[in-house]
């Protein structure tokens, strides 16, 4: 008979796993099991006069990836005798010890929901900078590959397929979250309220629409204009990068939490990403505020110009005199 787990454990576990996917970490490795656990699981159980759970505590949750029988690959290996044995063990390590149990997947519907990574193509080298003329025309065989994309669940509610829309060869790329319901119908990124106010960003950058480069994380509107789930933004991201590889562009503002996140590759509190010059694929990365957000709580308009005012340093300009 399986083994219940208790059910603020199960919730414990559940909620680090969610903590995790929310992050984007959804590729799980097992660790070695300590001898002393397995001596304290099997006493536990003749104890209660139950028989042995159906668990093998010698296969992880990726044993086909991990053999812990090779002493390669097991962290930790000693041949000196086990350390006695805990009074207790920690709920981290018996969450670890029960991951792969029976009953924790039969009753929890969140780990089977859990999406996998997608692969992230690598950063363009310096010897493959593809020349100016050139990079409408890659830009235009990565939509081709994209095609009438059905990768992720967001197709079953679009209208169009936003790409992105500006200069192939911008000294300044914009990364949003998504689409919502204009872009969506329109099939371009930011032209809604959240658009005009980014419109008017660009122009006090002194710079216009058409010279910069705009694109979002995924590329098509989720339902009710929520957050990309991690699957489909692994799925739609390795398609952004590559358009950042062919654009090359200077400078790349990320604008929300969303973007930075994909960005970056973690998940941090926007406060501590602002004001501050990051790197990606050969770029610099600002952090600001989504335009969105700005027009919920204008009192933050002046915080994002501070963020323009660092992209604008790092590209050479200076703003526009006011007639």
């Amino acid at each position: 008979m399986a083994q219940i787990l208790n059910p603020a454990l199960r919730e414990a576990i559940v909620a680090r796993i969610r903590f995790y996917r929310e992050l984007g970490l959804t590729e799980f490795y097992r660790r070695p099991v300590d001898p002393s656990l397995a001596i304290l699981a099997q006493t536990s159980s003749t104890e209660l006069g139950a028989p042995e759970p159906a668990l093998s505590l010698s296969k992880g949750l990726a044993s086909e990836t991990w053999d812990t029988t090779n002493p390669d690959n097991r962290r930790g290996h000693s041949t000196e005798p086990p350390h006695p044995i805990p009074s207790a063990p920690s709920a981290e390590r018996v969450g670890d010890q029960f991951a792969n149990h029976p009953e924790f997947h039969s009753n929890v519907e969140e780990t089977a929901t859990i999406p996998s990574r997608k692969p992230i193509p690598a950063p363009a080298s310096a010897f493959e900078i593809i020349p100016s003329a050139d990079r409408a025309a890659a830009l235009q065989a990565i939509r081709d590959d994209l095609g009438d994309c059905t990768r992720c669940a967001l197709h079953k509610g679009r209208n169009k397929i936003v790409f992105a829309d500006g200069s192939p060869t911008a000294r300044l790329m914009f990364v949003g979250e998504g689409p919502g319901a204009d872009e969506d119908a329109q099939g371009l990124p930011f032209v809604g309220r959240a658009g005009q106010l980014l419109n008017n960003m660009i122009n006090a950058m002194g710079l216009k629409r058409e010279e910069v480069y705009i694109a979002n994380v995924v590329k098509c509107r989720p339902p009710g204009n929520r957050t990309p789930e991690p699957e489909e933004a692994n799925t739609c991201t390795p398609f952004l990068f590559r358009q950042i590889d062919v654009v090359r562009p200077e400078v790349l503002v990320a604008l929300g939490a969303t973007a930075a996140t994909y960005l970056l590759g973690a998940r941090q509190p926007l406060a501590g990403l602002r004001g501050r010059v990051h790197t990606f694929r050969g770029a610099k990365l600002i952090v600001t505020y989504h335009p969105a957000y700005l027009l919920r709580d204008p009192r933050q308009k002046k915080e994002a110009w501070a963020d323009l005012q660092i992209a604008m340093r790092e590209l050479g300009l200076k703003s526009p005199v006011r007639s």
